[in-house]
């Protein structure tokens, strides 16, 4: 086993040879996506997918990261001490459990640094039936004009504006309003896109494969960026279905000492969203009962976290920004969602580790 710091890495393109070299180490086979356009620093971009289980199990976990970019610096992580961690794999082997890693979902923003990605969409907004009218969030429409001004940092007037806002509204609702997913302002942020992604179809594609033999499958999806600094959220993700929810807190909560919450009935630190990724599973796998979670661990303040989004949008609008600001901009934005410290690692590990177990222990009942 690798020490949990080392795990971890400084950017995309080290993640992706730390987990292939993971994965090599392993004796896993390597199955890698190629995204059309190149990294920061010129480097191939990839969705790589690592398959630990026998290709005919009737139950798989699956264990994603950087669904949103630049979360995949949390996310990688703990894929990497996995696929180093014998004791996980035995146990997951022993109870007839195949994992399947897909490493960085949106590489591209994994690699610049972005939430968002090369379409810039929120890929956990895109999962639509584009066929039908898409939904309206009339809330986004009011906010729209606060958020993304012409000059950075914002003027005294937009701050007024945008604090006007909170006070009258309250921190949720301006969380909610921007967060939502929107299909009306392509170059605003939380765009949900008006077509199925790259990384949708990608992903899609993975999922039949993968799932095409399984009969139950658990998917733990990690993310950074709302909740106390270090904490692992546990979020049902998955249809408003009572007996879905009941099973994943049946598997998740630790007897209550790790609680389940859903966007559904309030409980959880996000909002209320559309569009979500595990859509796709219900499409990809309708033969098999799937169970899952999104493990959402915290950093900074929630206001924090979307000024840096506010921030870094802004930023890709307007490319001739100063090279001081850009590295300005972009330090904000990882720190909004990814903690350096071995402390905040440590917790981020030990808290994914366990949320594998209790899955692994779920499937086998």
């Amino acid at each position: 086993m690798i020490g949990i710091p080392s795990a971890f890495s400084s950017s995309y393109a080290e993640a992706r040879t730390k987990l292939l070299e993971a994965a090599a180490a392993a004796g896993l086979p390597i199955e890698s996506h190629a995204h059309p356009l190149k990294g920061r620093d010129g480097e191939d971009l990839a969705m790589d997918v690592v398959r630990d289980g026998p290709a005919d199990a009737k139950k798989l976990l699956i264990v994603s990261s950087a669904c949103h970019g630049v979360e995949g610096y949390c996310g990688s992580g703990v894929q990497v001490f996995a696929l180093h961690d014998q004791e996980w794999r035995d146990k997951a082997r022993a109870a007839g459990v195949a994992t399947l890693y897909i490493h960085a979902l949106n590489p591209y923003g994994f690699s610049h640094v972005r939430r968002f990605t090369h379409e810039n969409v929120d890929l956990n907004r895109n999962f639509q039936d584009f066929s039908q009218p898409l939904p309206v969030n009339k809330a986004y429409r009011e906010v729209q004009p606060l958020l993304l001004p012409e000059q950075w940092p914002p003027s005294a007037e937009n701050a007024a504006a945008r604090q006007q806002y909170i006070d009258a509204h309250g921190e949720a609702a301006w969380q909610a309003a921007i967060s939502q997913g929107q299909h009306e302002f392509p170059q605003g942020v939380f765009f949900g896109g008006t077509e199925p992604t790259w990384s949708n179809r990608t992903l899609r594609q993975v999922l039949r494969q993968h799932g095409a033999n399984a009969s139950h499958i658990a998917w733990i999806d990690l993310h950074t960026g709302l909740g106390p600094s270090g904490h692992g959220e546990r979020i049902y993700a998955g249809k408003d279905d009572a007996d879905s929810v009941a099973r994943a807190r049946a598997w998740w909560d630790g007897g209550g000492t790790t609680p389940v919450t859903s966007i559904y009935d309030g409980s959880s630190t996000s909002a209320f969203l559309t569009g979500l990724m595990w859509n796709s599973v219900y499409d990809e796998c309708p033969h098999a009962e799937t169970t899952g979670i999104a493990m959402e661990y915290g950093t900074v303040p929630v206001l924090e976290v979307m000024d840096s989004i506010r921030a870094e949008q802004w930023l890709n609008l307007h490319p001739e920004a100063p090279a001081e600001q850009h590295v300005q901009i972009k330090a904000q934005m990882l720190a909004a969602f990814y903690t350096d410290t071995e402390t905040w690692k440590g917790q981020i590990v030990s808290q994914a580790r366990q949320s594998m177990f209790q899955a692994v222990d779920g499937l086998a009942r």
